[in-house]
């Protein structure tokens, strides 16, 4: 006798669609009720599509590639915290042999980071000049599931601050080149001009932005650049800029600049129309399973909790080309006791997931 799953209470389809159940018959979605001769196991709470985390990093942490058990160990806390879908921003790791295992997240990979020489975080990038960079993305966009990522700006230890990594014409070359493969392109942006840089080239994402300033917000917005914060890290930047203050002083100002001032840039990115999705920058040097504190973080820049819900799960999947809660799709959801809508902190007690149709044990 075949398992089926019924979800009752409130079952959040969309931001203004609600259904009262949702049944998962062979790992898949419908609302319509099954025939007689079934198991019916049900679920009672607020349904929600698998939490998206657009900005992780499976297979990385913060000496570069991990081995294959540590990998599954981040992508298991990933799941078991509610991320049932994953935008791997770079990694060193093939992370592919998880697509064949029905009890991990689902991923769409960027391929490795490129970089320049020795302007990035040791073991994590291909290191590519210029002239080369073209060719590299090329193959990252074909190693990858449709993106890109590059880093855009690092610390520069001759000019003693963080600058931009390649000329425009590099850029608009190599983005050019990755949108012919099919990928779109995504970057590592702290500071300003990077921004600029990117911006004119053409790309589709930013990684951070915490650089943004009222040209580039308004340039984001009309080019519908999508950025993916990663609130949680950005936290992090006096810690990360405090071992330079002395050798490198203006860095260490500039890095505490954009932290004092990264809610209001955020909150003016919003308010101008500029899409914003939800990432934790998980796997480098931050923990996995953060996507409820990241939202918790988009609140703080004056998104609503239904907006910063938003940004994790319904617009995020819309965004990344996977469905949510809709006819014949996988089902991957979660069910809290509380209304999610109402306070983000319910995010961090999922009391049931089900990833491909599947219940897995909450945490």
């Amino acid at each position: 006798m075949a398992t089926v799953l019924h979800v009752t209470g409130q079952v959040l389809v969309g931001p203004a669609e609600v259904r009262d159940e949702v049944w998962v018959i062979d790992g898949k979605v419908t609302f319509t009720a099954p025939g007689s001769g079934h198991d019916v196991q049900t679920v009672s709470g607020w349904a929600i599509p698998g939490l998206v985390d657009a900005h992780c990093h499976v297979g990385l942490d913060s000496h570069g590639a991990v081995d294959q058990a540590t990998a599954e160990a981040q992508a298991t806390m990933d799941r078991d915290h509610g991320t049932l879908l994953i935008r791997d921003a770079g990694s060193p790791s093939d992370t592919h042999w998880i697509d064949e295992r029905d009890d991990l997240p689902k991923i769409i990979r960027a391929g490795r980071h490129i970089a320049r020489p020795k302007r990035y975080q040791r073991n994590f990038a291909h290191e590519v000049e210029p002239e080369q960079l073209v060719s590299r993305v090329r193959a990252e966009a074909r190693a990858g599931d449709g993106w890109v990522k590059l880093v855009g700006d690092w610390i520069d230890r001759s000019v003693g601050d963080l600058a931009t990594c390649w000329p425009v014409d590099a850029l608009t070359e190599a983005i050019a080149a990755a949108h012919e493969e099919g990928a779109r392109v995504t970057a590592h942006c702290f500071a300003e001009e990077s921004l600029r840089d990117f911006a004119a080239a053409g790309t589709d994402c930013i990684e951070h932005a915490t650089g943004l300033l009222p040209d580039t917000i308004e340039t984001f917005a009309k080019q519908q650049i999508a950025i993916v914060p990663t609130m949680v890290n950005i936290a992090t930047f006096p810690s990360i800029a405090a071992p330079a203050q002395e050798k490198f002083p203006e860095y260490h100002k500039h890095m505490l600049d954009l932290h004092a001032r990264r809610l209001t840039t955020i909150a003016d990115a919003k308010d101008a129309g500029v899409p914003i999705y939800v990432g934790t920058d998980a796997g480098g040097s931050l923990p996995h399973g953060l996507v409820a504190e990241e939202c918790a973080e988009l609140v703080k820049c004056g998104f609503s909790p239904l907006e910063a819900l938003d940004a994790a799960t319904w617009s995020a999947r819309e965004w990344l080309g996977r469905p949510g809660l809709v006819e014949g799709a996988d089902a991957d959801l979660v069910v809290y006791a509380a209304d999610p809508r109402q306070d983000v902190e319910v995010l961090a007690h999922p009391q049931q997931i089900v990833l491909r149709g599947r219940p897995v044990l909450a945490v």
